[in-house]
């Protein structure tokens, strides 16, 4: 399907910049710290809108990981109960590898200028043995 533009990232994208950069100058002071809080939950929301390939990514992991399909909800409670019943823990294969790359997914989602995110990435391409 055809895709008219602007693109769903690049509207949320302007509506944040346009209440952080131009609305909240004009606004009393605590319209403008409401306005920067809804250029940020703005901005959220679009990096989680980015993140959604991620999340099927989490699901493929999941799935490989408790010999399941299902949903990420479904997958997820089965993994708690696989660890909490003893059946799964860090030394079960792919099991660190899910929760680096979910940990790293949360952080680009509500933190992406974490400085420790670097260097989580880094790990996670060496223990994937990549440079």
């Amino acid at each position: 399907m055809m895709q008219d533009q602007p693109s769903p990232n690049a509207i949320l994208a302007a509506v944040a910049a346009w209440l952080r950069d131009t609305a909240a100058d004009a606004l009393p002071a605590h319209a403008r710290f409401e306005a920067k809080v809804a250029a940020g939950a703005v901005e959220l929301v679009r990096r989680q809108i980015g993140a959604e390939p991620s999340e099927s990514e989490e699901a493929r992991m999941l799935s490989a990981l408790v010999g399941a399909t299902g949903g990420l909800d479904a997958l997820t409670a089965r993994l708690c109960a696989q660890i909490e019943n003893g059946e799964t823990d860090l030394s079960t294969p792919g099991l660190s590898d899910l929760l680096i790359a979910t940990t790293l997914n949360k952080i680009d989602i509500d933190q992406p200028e974490f400085s420790a995110a670097a260097r989580l990435r880094a790990l996670a391409q060496r223990r994937r043995g990549l440079p």
